[in-house]
């Protein structure tokens, strides 16, 4: 039938049924789908192996009958007359005079032994083929059964002074057929309980090998019905493909969690610090809208509500800040470059910074190059001056100088009263003020920003105050050197060749 069809629409159909299998077998589980290909592999593994042997049994069993055959027919060659005959002493001696048969070209039989009849033994093609030499000829097969299983040996004859052309010698296939079926049972047989063995087998590793899969398919459940610190449970002393998932699974979590308590902390944060600003807000316009007032007191008002709102605003992108973790970077800047970008806003003015201060560069410190955002450099420059504006002296220096193998230190310090000893390791958690900073402004986040972005780029944050010290993390030995007077917030970062 799908002959008849155009040429396109048996080509579409024949996709559209190839498409639909391929469906049907992705919708299978994983297990079902491992256990039936490999017993399709075994399968034909198994016949591929039972032919083989099929193949070679009855190559031996052939052979073994063609010598037979050819040691008959050189027995009666030397036998048989010009018209066909045998002499007459020797017609009925011998299994093979027995079952032999002596043809003319055109394949009539001119003589024959009684075990094999007068009915001619060769169709007409084959006793052609047999004039020109050697033929072996089967009559019937091992499969099905026939009643008269026969090999035929054919060889042509000296007809010149005779009609006879063609001898034929024939010995019977049945106990070769008889033994090829009961090879061929008994490898079925054990083909089919090799293939079940296997295929049970087969089932059984495949779920053993897909059960901690379950097992992670399970806590993952878990996790998903909001369950906190889950970790799957991964075999240890193993390295195989499952256990490497459940270790990248786990690395997923801790990730994921870190997200989350971060959004957490966010939220708690911003509902937290937000909401005095807030209510500060609507206090000023509700007290501006109870009696009339004139432009004068108006743009007062407004003017205080501009400094509420940009307060508001700094504290909502310091917020934004420490919600997101930095990406690290491959590309370097030149911290040096930012720092003298900064500088030059110094006696500027500019909102949030000292009136002025004063920025060294050591040479040692040029080119140096860190991989950390340019953006994220102002923003910790900004920070640092920004505190030492608002809890310093008059006094801010602003210094840069290679103090070790590929590390650079950047510090800003003041001649301020500083910040008491107790004070320091708290310092840099979010909106920690000390108790005499509570009337200055600020939100007391601006360390906590400098510390995510110094620790994110693999540097070290240390603040140093009226002779006490503190290390957000210890990682370069680097010593301390400032003055026993005032506050030092110093940024030490490797440099981009040696991180």
């Amino acid at each position: 039938m799908a002959d008849l069809l155009p040429h396109p629409l048996h080509q579409r159909l024949h996709q559209r049924l190839h498409q639909r299998l391929h469906q049907r077998l992705r919708r299978l589980p994983l297990r079902t789908r491992l256990v039936v290909g490999f017993a399709v592999v075994m399968a034909l593994v198994l016949a591929a192996g039972g032919a083989f042997i099929f193949w070679r049994v009855d190559y031996a069993l052939d052979r073994r009958v063609n010598s037979d055959l050819r040691a008959a027919s050189a027995q009666l060659l030397p036998l048989v007359q010009p018209d066909g005959s045998l002499p007459g002493d020797e017609a009925s001696d011998g299994a093979a005079i027995s079952q032999h048969q002596v043809l003319d070209a055109s394949g009539r039989v001119l003589t024959s032994g009684a075990a094999v009849g007068s009915a001619p033994l060769l169709p007409s093609r084959v006793v052609q083929a047999a004039l020109a030499g050697p033929v072996y000829f089967d009559v019937g097969s091992p499969l099905p059964v026939n009643d008269r299983p026969l090999r035929l040996y054919a060889v042509p004859l000296d007809g010149s002074s005779g009609s006879a052309a063609v001898l034929v010698v024939a010995t019977s296939r049945a106990a070769s057929d008889e033994a090829l079926r009961e090879l061929l049972a008994q490898l079925a047989l054990v083909g089919l309980a090799t293939l079940v063995l296997t295929t049970v087998v087969g089932d059984r590793l495949a779920v053993a090998a897909l059960r901690p899969v379950e097992r992670y398919r399970t806590q993952a459940l878990a996790v998903a019905a909001g369950e906190l610190d889950v970790r799957l449970d991964v075999p240890a002393g193993r390295d195989d493909e499952v256990t490497r998932l459940g270790h990248t699974l786990n690395d997923m979590l801790t990730a994921l969690d870190a997200a989350m308590t971060r959004e957490r902390r966010f939220v708690q944060d911003a509902s937290h610090e937000l909401r005095t600003p807030l209510t500060l807000l609507r206090t000023r316009v509700e007290l501006a809208r109870r009696r009339p007032r004139t432009r004068e007191e108006l743009e007062a008002v407004l003017a205080e509500l501009d400094v509420d709102l940009t307060e508001l605003q700094a504290l909502a992108q310091q917020l934004l800040h420490l919600s997101v973790t930095p990406a690290p970077l491959s590309t370097s800047t030149d911290l040096a470059a930012v720092v003298d970008d900064v500088a030059t806003l110094s006696d500027s003015g500019a909102d949030g910074l000292p009136p002025t201060w004063e920025t060294t560069i050591e040479d040692d410190a040029r080119l140096s190059l860190v991989l950390v955002g340019e953006r994220a450099l102002r923003q910790v420059l900004f920070n640092l001056l920004g505190n030492a504006a608002r809890h310093g002296g008059p006094h801010v220096q602003m210094h840069l100088a290679a103090v070790g193998p590929g590390v650079v230190a950047l510090s800003v310090s003041d001649d301020g009263a500083g910040m008491p000893e107790q004070f320091l390791p708290t310092a840099l958690l979010r909106f920690a003020r000390a108790a005499e900073a509570r009337d200055r402004p600020g939100s007391g986040l601006g360390l906590s920003v400098v510390d995510q972005l110094v620790s994110a780029s693999g540097g070290e944050l240390r603040l140093c105050s009226r002779g006490a010290h503190h290390r957000a993390v210890e990682r370069f030995a680097v010593p301390c050197v400032h003055h026993e007077q005032g506050t030092v917030v110093t940024v030490l970062l490797p440099l981009a060749a040696c991180s």
